[in-house]
């Protein structure tokens, strides 16, 4: 698999392009934060065609530029079922101000885990995980998460927003470290790519589950 990254928008949110080997010409973006122009410069750099835009959650900082390329790319959105509303009414759901504006969507298709699915040839299970946000969905490829705000390097999502639960938080983690193994890459919603082997190993925050 071919992961390209972008650090986008002021919360420095992590948009990861997706596809099946260097040479493939379709992709899947996930999360697109911010920044649409240069999310779309690197898929015109690439050559290639988003397929589909899976989102994680709906966190402003996750879909801000949702809109802008799925009109330039024609590409459909994947939204977690229980997090519609907040597309399709971005700007009611922004906790502070100073951010956006930011355009809302309808979601072409929703997703509530448990679903395996094929995106740009890339075979994905769907794996419900919420705690950060109500709806929140992990998409695992072969051998990697693109996890939102689940897990961090060294850190867990933050359930100080509404809807969030920190035992939840913590059991869906659980659940991605019994069903995936420590190979395992994890491309977070911030800060840097890890493994779950590493943070099984290192994260404080991970140090009272069940080994």
């Amino acid at each position: 698999m071919d992961v390209r990254g972008l650090t986008v928008g002021p919360v420095q949110e992590n948009c990861f392009l997706l596809r099946a080997g260097p040479e493939a010409t379709s992709a899947v973006l996930v999360d697109p934060g911010d920044e649409a122009p240069r999310i779309l410069a690197l898929v015109e750099e690439l050559g290639v065609t988003v397929e589909h835009i899976l989102l994680t959650h709906t966190h402003f900082d996750h879909v801000g530029a949702v809109a802008p390329i799925a009109k330039a790319t024609g590409a459909p959105v994947t939204c977690p079922k229980l997090e519609v509303q907040v597309l399709q009414n971005v700007m009611d759901y922004v906790p502070w101000p100073g951010f956006g504006p930011f355009e809302s969507w309808d979601p072409e298709h929703t997703v509530e885990g448990g679903e395996r699915l094929t995106y740009a040839g890339m075979d994905c299970e769907v794996v419900f995980a919420p705690g950060h946000s109500p709806g929140h969905v992990v998409y695992a490829f072969d051998g990697v998460l693109a996890s939102g705000d689940v897990l961090f390097q060294g850190s867990i999502g933050r359930t100080d927003l509404p809807g969030g639960d920190t035992q939840t938080l913590l059991r869906s983690i659980a659940t991605l470290l019994e069903r995936f193994d420590d190979e395992t890459v994890v491309l977070p919603g911030h800060m840097g790519v890890t493994t779950l082997g590493a943070e099984r190993a290192g994260n404080p925050f991970l140090q009272s589950l069940p080994a």
